[in-house]
């Protein structure tokens, strides 16, 4: 079993990393500043109530009778352990006592010559703990200012950066997709310099190595098969001389299948040279669909739900439909079905389906799927379906039907219950470098 993924953006990582370490140095430095600043309070407090315990010791040695002065206090009983062992060593010195409310005790005793403690003790002052109380508000407010200031900071870089990633993934899919024109690095632009035009570059010259080897290898498949046309013509010609019998007919068939060959692997090339161009015209779909498959396949059921006029070119719509049907009738069963609804042409059959690979990846020349769909065949018609259908500015799509019984998502290459190939006609027809006119509306925008 797959275990579950957590998709998150790139602006949100570096988003949740810089304020991840933002909030880690903000506390790091406000325990920091606190401790630093409670100590230095503390000592002063410290020196302070040293400072106040000798004058009153010095007005408790001059006086007469001796009495303890100031709030000082003669063996205080309340005197902490510590500082009693240090001054029994005839020490003095100075202690804080802590307390559970936060605010301690600052003491300091001093030994006397007949071996009397003198100790004094107090609060912690209030105008120091309001100091502290206000500079731990000013440390907190400063550290969720930091935290957020890096969130903020990490989502503009972080979506500054995703932005360029998606760009370059964008161009990169269109290139996939056949667009060779794009450049990923003109795609996401910018000024400044970083990874992402590195990848860019790289993908650009993949893409430009890519495009040499396929139009090299598109040259050689049209000059080989432009060299064989000659010989199979002279071959299919010698071949109508023989006599009759088996043996010439199975020579006929067999040149006429090299011939048909042939004449597609030279379609094929042409259409990846992408210098075809569609000659356009007026056409009723429904009336031209029929027609069509009455002499292609009789044996087809056409439906027109819609009647649509198209501007389209009709041999090659021709050529889409007969390479369909062909398909159909090869590696499904019947019946073959063929539906016209507006724009949307359709052809189904009654096999077991498209194979997964070609549902997966599209169609691909010199394969013919599955065994299960006769494995007979170059594999060539519904590539060039596909490549015909770009050249009108349509779309070609292929899925299966969903076995009896089952709901339509249910449909798959498993226990398919037939072969859809659906051929979307644009709205508006395709100019003569193959896109779509700008069509200007009563506010004067173009719109694509």
């Amino acid at each position: 079993m797959k275990p579950p993924t957590l998709r998150t953006g790139v602006r949100w990582k570096i988003a949740i990393a810089i304020a991840a370490v933002g909030a880690l140095v903000a506390v790091t430095l406000s325990l920091v500043v606190h401790n630093a600043a409670r100590n230095s309070m503390l000592d002063n407090a410290r020196d302070v109530q040293l400072e106040r315990l000798k004058f009153a010791q010095r007005m408790y040695e001059s006086s007469k009778p001796k009495e303890p002065k100031f709030g000082t206090k003669l063996n205080d009983p309340a005197l902490p352990k510590e500082l009693d062992r240090l001054v029994r060593d005839k020490h003095r010195g100075t202690y804080v006592q802590e307390h559970g409310d936060g605010v301690p005790d600052v003491w300091a005793a001093v030994p006397l010559g007949n071996g009397d403690v003198l100790s004094l003790h107090s609060r912690y002052p209030d105008r120091s703990a309001t100091i502290m109380k206000k500079l731990d508000e000013a440390l907190i407010v400063g550290s969720v200012s930091v935290v957020f200031g890096g969130s903020a900071l990490g989502v503009l870089i972080g979506g500054q950066l995703s932005r360029r990633l998606r760009k370059a993934a964008t161009a990169a899919g269109k290139v996939a997709q056949g667009n060779t024109d794009v450049r990923v690095r003109e795609a996401i632009g910018g000024v400044v310099r970083d990874e992402t035009d590195e990848l860019a570059r790289a993908v650009d010259a993949l893409t430009d190595a890519l495009n040499e080897r396929i139009e090299a290898e598109r040259r050689v498949t049209a000059d080989i098969a432009h060299e064989l046309r000659t010989p199979v013509t002279g071959l299919l010609t010698a071949a109508e001389l023989l006599p009759p019998g088996r043996p010439t007919e199975l020579v006929r068939d067999r040149a006429r299948a090299m011939r048909t060959l042939v004449e597609d692997v030279l379609e094929v090339a042409r259409l990846d040279s992408a210098s075809e161009r569609a000659e356009l015209q007026e056409i009723a779909l429904g009336e031209f669909v029929s027609r069509r498959v009455a002499v292609l396949n009789p044996d087809a059921v056409v439906r027109v739900v819609h009647e649509s006029w198209v501007n389209t070119d009709p041999r090659r719509l021709e050529r889409i439909l007969g390479n369909l049907l062909t398909n159909a009738a090869r590696y499904g069963k019947a019946p073959v079905e063929v539906t016209v609804e507006g724009r949307v042409l359709r052809v189904r059959d009654h096999g077991p389906g498209f194979p997964e690979a070609l549902l997966r990846e599209g169609p691909s020349r010199f394969r013919t799927g599955a065994s299960d769909r006769a494995g007979a065949g170059h594999g060539l018609g519904l590539t060039i379906a596909a490549g015909q259908a770009r050249v009108l500015g349509a779309r070609l799509t292929f899925r299966n039907a969903a076995p009896e019984g089952t709901a339509p998502e249910a449909g798959g290459a498993g226990g398919a219950s037939g072969a859809i190939a659906v051929l979307w006609l644009p709205e508006h027809a395709p100019t003569n470098t193959g896109s779509f006119p700008i069509l200007t509306f009563p506010d004067g925008n173009g719109q694509d």
